[in-house]
């Protein structure tokens, strides 16, 4: 997500062909999801570890969270650290192993065939990731500035890569007998480790530069930050070692509330960013990225209600469902949804207006969306989201088809505003 707003300098922008590419294909992705979610209503009632589920969540969290998150920071990077992306190549590289990985993978789940198709698809991910830290790296080692959003962008890269690799493993393991246990015994420690340690900490750490960024805050608090950083970081590496060594179910809320207070405290520093704005009225976009810092509390109330119902040995699959979707169709996509509209028509402003500024009046960046049609995506979308969620606990059929069309509808007008951004012409006055 770039950080650039106003009157900040753009010279050190990675060149839009790296980045568009990953926009495009996360906005597909969400369509494709939503599609999913309204074709599997009805395998809701039913375990959570079924292909059509399995297929669902790697389709949210690859194709979607993982591939804007992946293009965005490319050109976010070199602005945190003051310099250029290391390579351009290494990025359309990575677009294009992480590409055509997903879709096979996707479709191994989709049809439980763990042979070549998850398999290649496993290891083409693996592969653009590899390239990806390669470049992050490389481009942060170029540069002698040094910032705490940038620990938590290389932190959670690190995490991604072990969550892919992990991945990878369980795959094999459905054929093979490389661990101990069957694959579905290692899903809390696989997902956990990418929504942790992947999602969370890089969303929380692009977050606490560009909320502040946004609302034109002059607030920061490095000491909150690195609170945060280790709150998270060792809640989460609790959590591994209880997965792998214990399994005690009386030390797991000690983790949790580990990283529950982590995100208490980001809480906190956006409260504190907001407070001490500069422009006091907010926008659309920034008033979705707002509610997904909070929206980010529900998925402790499902994980609460899990822990608890575990605790009784009575664990409820519906609760679990619900802790997923709240995290990717309630946190993750609440935050994409209102970023993408900060971040994409600058990098299309950039590539359209950087010779032509002198000629004459541009438009703003805000200009290159369709607010209407903004404001009507995320009216169906909290629509959506409201049914569907309620919808899981009492497993309605009507709340959860009627929730998951207003979710499809609100991907398309995500999709035809993005296609407005990107297909905009230059216009000077």
């Amino acid at each position: 997500m770039i950080a650039a707003t106003g009157n900040i300098a753009l010279q050190k922008t990675t060149s839009y062909k790296a980045v568009l590419p990953f926009y495009i294909y996360a906005a597909i992705s969400f369509f494709f999801a939503c599609v999913l979610l309204l074709t599997s209503t009805d395998v809701f009632n039913q375990h959570y570890f079924n292909p059509k589920t399995l297929a669902l969540t790697h389709t949210l969290a690859l194709g979607w969270g993982t591939m804007i998150i992946l293009g965005a920071s490319h050109q976010l990077v070199p602005v945190l650290v003051e310099g250029k992306l290391y390579s351009n190549v290494l990025a359309y590289i990575s677009f294009l192993c992480a590409g055509i990985g997903i879709p096979l993978l996707v479709y191994g789940f989709y049809t439980f065939n763990m042979g070549w198709p998850a398999q290649t698809g496993g290891i083409a991910i693996n592969m653009g990731v590899l390239f990806y830290i390669v470049n992050l790296t490389m481009s942060m080692q170029k540069s002698k500035s040094r910032n705490v959003p940038a620990v938590f962008i290389l932190t959670a890269t690190t995490w991604l890569l072990l969550t892919t690799l992990f991945g990878l493993t369980l795959v094999y393991n459905f054929n093979y007998p490389i661990l101990k246990n069957a694959s579905p015994g290692y899903l809390a420690l696989h997902a956990h480790m990418g929504i942790v340690g992947w999602f969370l900490l890089l969303v929380l750490g692009v977050a606490s530069r560009l909320i502040p960024l946004f609302l034109i805050s002059k607030y920061t608090n490095n000491k909150l930050l690195w609170l945060v950083f280790a709150c998270i970081n060792m809640g989460l590496l609790g959590f591994i070692s209880n997965e792998i060594f214990g399994e005690s179910k009386l030390i797991l809320p000690i983790f949790m509330i580990l990283v529950f207070s982590g995100i208490l405290l980001f809480i906190l520093y956006c409260f504190n960013a907001y407070k001490q704005r500069i422009r006091r009225k907010i926008d659309e976009q920034m008033k979705v990225s707002l509610l997904s810092v909070f929206m980010m509390l529900l998925p402790i109330i499902s994980i609460i209600d899990m822990l608890t119902f575990s605790l009784l040995n009575n664990a409820k699959n519906n609760i679990v469902l619900l802790y997923g979707f709240c995290i990717f169709f309630g946190w993750l996509t609440a935050i994409i949804f209102g970023m993408t509209f900060k971040t994409l028509p600058f990098i299309v402003w950039n590539k359209v207006y950087h010779k032509r500024a002198s000629a004459g009046k541009t438009p703003s960046p805000k200009d290159l969306f369709n607010e209407n049609i903004f404001r009507w995506m995320t009216i169906l979308y909290l629509i959506g989201f409201v049914l569907f969620a309620p919808g899981l606990v009492i497993l309605s059929g009507i709340l959860l088809k009627t929730g998951a069309a207003c979710l499809l509808l609100s991907s398309l007008l995500y999709c035809l505003n993005v296609y407005i951004v990107i297909m905009h012409k230059p216009k000077i006055v």
